[in-house]
């Protein structure tokens, strides 16, 4: 690849997005009291100088405050993959919040039954709690982990995605083993004091560190996503859950993004067995939601110990964990919106984006490569795909991806920020998959044309 002509098209497509985005660029400069001038400092992660300012959201489309509608492949990084503001969910947390009132009220609905026989009728677990997001759901997850097993380790797959928990910001390093993770703000500790890592699809390394024995439960994706999508080899998973199984370590489902797999996650698609799940994001239509499920074993061990303190100040909940709104945005989500239906449609939307990019990547006959789970798919700067986290890091090409995102967005299409990931939901047409595929082409005949 040209990298003058790629610098020359970036320079280009960044001018025209200061052009374009008055309002936003205005804004973004007027925040002086904000830490990094955006509500969370992630969302400076945004190709060009400053981020668009949202205005309206509906379905699969979003509008700035400069007027400009986009066709909203992000959709939230997964949180809202039931579409913004899906009028089933709308309507059912104006219900609770403004008629029925009572969110905060620390007292039970019975909405929350129904969400969690839902959540095992999809995923197979037979316990289900609930949190405001994934987060805190694998927090707790790994608490409850450590409390049953005795031992101080969590391990998890290098540069695999967990929220901001401490004990999975650790990656594998040139030797081998364990290293902090580049970046990482304000560690508690060392990192290899609290966790273990392999490299995803890796049987062998991933039994060198369960044999030491103090690895309480193995916290993973099904397959990697917020790195890239990177999918288990044959005979992966199901070796993990053996591995896992001989040297008594839990293993917890994260399937907080490879929900996109189906309406059961990988988990249900895959015929996995965790001890485990956590979720977030997606089930609650927008609404702050998570939960995590247990085997009815794990669930049973647990309840059984009177040392453990479950109800009050052992470190497992929060006051508006499990709160009717969230709930009710859950149960809404769940029954009318992300079904078994929902999930067929957006896979097949999905199978068309990848197509379509495959066909712009062999046009040109480019080293790319395409990865798909379920409703959705990313495209990588490599061939073949990556097989583990380490080897996808690697493959990241920023002033590329800067260019795509910028040629997208300043053409009414937007992907996730922080890779090439676009995900389906329920509003998204043919019509939307057929304009990127269209865009796309456009950008890859001025880049290598």
């Amino acid at each position: 690849m040209d990298r003058t002509r790629l610098q020359q098209l970036l320079t280009r497509e960044s001018a025209e997005a200061e052009r374009r985005n008055p309002r936003s660029q205005a804004a973004y400069q007027r925040a002086d009291h904000l830490f990094g001038r955006v509500p969370m400092t992630w969302m400076n992660k945004t190709a060009g100088a400053f981020p668009r300012y949202l205005d309206t959201a509906r379905g699969a489309r979003v509008t700035d405050i400069d007027g400009h509608e986009y066709i909203d492949f992000c959709l939230g990084d997964t949180g809202a993959m039931a579409g913004h503001s899906p009028a089933v969910v709308a309507e059912a947390v104006r219900s609770r919040f403004a008629e029925l009132g009572g969110a905060t009220a620390m007292l039970p609905t019975e909405d929350a039954e129904w969400v969690g026989a839902e959540l095992t009728r999809r995923f197979g677990l037979a316990r289900w709690s609930f949190s405001l997001t994934a987060t805190d759901a694998n927090r707790w997850s790994i608490r409850l982990a450590r409390a049953v097993t005795g031992r101080p380790k969590i391990l998890v797959n290098s540069y695999s995605y967990h929220g901001s928990v401490d004990e999975s910001l650790i990656v594998v390093g040139p030797d081998g083993h364990g290293t902090a993770r580049p970046g990482n703000v304000g560690a508690p500790c060392d990192v290899t004091l609290t966790s273990r890592v392999t490299e995803f699809n890796d049987l062998a390394q991933l039994e060198r560190e369960l044999a030491h024995g103090d690895v309480a439960a193995v916290l993973m994706e099904p397959a990697l996503t917020n790195i890239g999508i990177v999918l288990p080899e044959p005979g992966y998973l199901e070796g993990v859950r053996a591995l896992t199984r001989q040297y008594g370590t839990l293993l917890i489902n994260d399937e907080t993004h490879t929900f996109s797999a189906g309406p059961g996650g990988c988990t249900a698609a895959w015929g996995l067995e965790p001890d485990l799940l956590t979720i977030g994001k997606a089930i609650g239509g927008g609404i702050p939601a998570g939960a995590y499920g247990l085997s009815a074993e794990l669930a049973e061990q647990l309840l059984d110990r009177d040392d453990l303190d479950l109800v009050d100040m052992g470190g497992v909940g929060g006051t508006l964990a499990g709160n009717a709104l969230s709930v009710a945005a859950m149960r809404a989500t769940l029954e009318h919106v992300l079904t078994d239906e929902a999930f067929d449609s957006m896979a097949k939307l999905s199978e068309r984006f990848e197509a379509g990019v495959r066909a712009g990547i062999d046009t040109w006959a480019l080293p790319w490569s395409v990865s798909r789970l379920g409703a959705r798919t990313e495209y990588r700067f490599t061939d073949p795909a990556p097989r583990n986290g380490t080897e996808s890091a690697g493959a990241a090409d920023t002033e590329l991806e800067d260019f795509l995102h910028l040629y997208l967005a300043n053409r009414g299409i937007l992907l996730t920020p922080f890779h090439n990931m676009a995900l389906m939901c329920p509003a998204t047409t043919e019509e939307d998959v057929d304009t990127h595929t269209d865009v796309f082409a456009a950008a890859l005949a001025e880049l290598v044309g």
